[in-house]
């Protein structure tokens, strides 16, 4: 839409700009009654929803009400062809107004409109964010001596009795607590708690109850960008690294999940009183996939865990004698579905940080695997559809699977296997290839 509405804005711009060069006019009166029209044209887009009112279209709306205003005024006051025309004139103001738009309207060509992710369940969904701070633990990444604080965000059945299970995700690195939102929406119409968790100075950004603005920490990014680069750290270290990494987010999730539990027992907040806390599900996309899988290792509550493209690394053993990464030997019993894109899948077999992921590890009784042919890193979450520029620059290329393809398969099958683990409904047995 913003690509569509950028080529009109040139090809009028131009088309006219010509006809005043060729007429020898300035034609203002004409424009001011085009700059009106557009702005009337653009509201009944807006108000019949064509264009889904969002952040992408606030500087193109502002730019058209100021020049239909302009034209207004003009046409008020009949200045309209108070000015001698000159073509140096003309070019000028074209090309201003070409970049104007093109600015106004980089929103929407970055972010642009695209329709959701189907919705299947029977329930509507409402979402809460809140801010819990973790007084057990004081902030590594800054030194002023703070607690820890969690950002998490719910969605959750509207107006609905009863109860539900609780599912906690987990995001990647540099990712954001909605990452996945059709996921957890899917996942809330059908009966699920879904909470989702900021990892502060993880995530690209993290925004608190009380408006505060939280960054990710540049040393946690650059250690990331050189632990993924071979060669840059020794395999020992990588491992350290990893333990680090782990340790943080997996704290996170306890806290997150042992304050849910609390609140359960204590809190009127109806969010609270929905969530049945003897169906727990773990999930997350990349290092909050890692995370999840780890974490079940630490608790005994956790029912079902879904990794989305992350190695096992709570399975990795360093072995200081051949300096490499091998399996750890000790059963995973609780139900796993993993779910893998071109990007992971092409390493399962020679690279040694996946080395536990292998689909015939036998330590691995429960787990199903699931691979998405043509799928990148990032197909896996929504940021294709919210802004395929962006992603295709992350993740070095655009992906060949249709992304709505993608992420609504992978709803269904994380909904199909929650359903069958956590509440016994249907029976689970995925296609290999999607």
């Amino acid at each position: 839409m913003g690509i569509s509405l950028l080529l009109v804005a040139l090809i009028f711009e131009i088309t006219f700009d010509i006809y005043c060069i060729v007429t020898k006019k300035n034609h203002k009166k004409i424009k001011s009654w085009i700059r009106i029209a557009i702005f009337i044209v653009f509201a009944i887009l807006t108000v019949s929803s064509v264009i889904v009112w969002s952040f992408r279209w606030v500087m193109l709306a502002i730019l058209l009400f100021l020049l239909a205003l302009n034209g207004t005024v003009s046409l008020i006051h009949k200045k309209t062809n108070s000015k001698p025309y000159k073509t140096s004139s003309i070019v000028w103001k074209s090309i201003m107004m070409i970049l104007t738009f093109v600015f106004a309207l980089s929103p929407a060509i970055i972010f642009p409109q695209h329709p959701s992710p189907k919705v299947t369940g029977e329930y509507k969904v409402a979402t809460a964010p809140y801010t819990y701070l973790d007084k057990n633990r004081i902030e590594e990444f800054t030194d002023k001596g703070d607690n820890r604080f969690v950002n998490v965000e719910f969605w959750y059945p509207k107006n609905a009795d009863g109860t539900y299970p609780l599912l906690v995700f987990s995001h990647g690195a540099y990712g954001i607590k909605t990452s996945n939102r059709s996921t957890y929406t899917e996942l809330a119409s059908h009966g699920y708690v879904v909470v989702s968790i900021d990892h502060p100075y993880h995530s690209f950004f993290t925004r608190s109850e009380d408006g505060t603005v939280t960054m990710i920490n540049s040393d946690f990014r650059h250690e990331f960008e050189k632990n993924m680069n071979k060669g840059i750290y020794s395999n020992e270290e990588r491992y350290n690294i990893i333990q680090k990494w782990m340790k943080l987010r997996t704290d996170d999730m306890n806290f997150v999940i042992d304050t849910i539990l609390t609140k359960v027992k204590s809190d009127n907040d109806p969010i609270y009183q929905h969530i049945n806390t003897e169906k727990i599900g773990v999930f997350g996309h990349s290092m909050g996939g890692a995370a999840s899988v780890w974490l079940d290792r630490e608790r005994n509550d956790i029912s079902a865990v879904v990794n989305i493209d992350a190695p096992f690394l709570s399975e990795l053993v360093y072995k200081k004698e051949i300096d490499d990464f091998v399996a750890s030997s000790k059963d995973f019993t609780t139900p796993l579905l993993n779910i893998y894109s071109d990007d992971v899948w092409g390493q399962l077999e020679n690279n040694s940080i996946y080395i536990a992921n292998k689909p015939n590890n036998e330590h691995f009784k429960e787990a199903y695997t699931v691979h998405f042919q043509g799928a990148k890193h990032l197909s896996l979450t929504d940021l294709p559809l919210f802004s395929p520029i962006l992603t295709n620059i992350l993740q070095g290329g655009k992906a060949d699977i249709d992304q709505s393809y993608c992420i609504e398969n992978e709803n269904e099958l994380i909904l199909k296997f929650f359903d069958f683990e956590l509440k016994g409904i249907g029976h689970f047995a995925p296609k290999e290839t999607y």
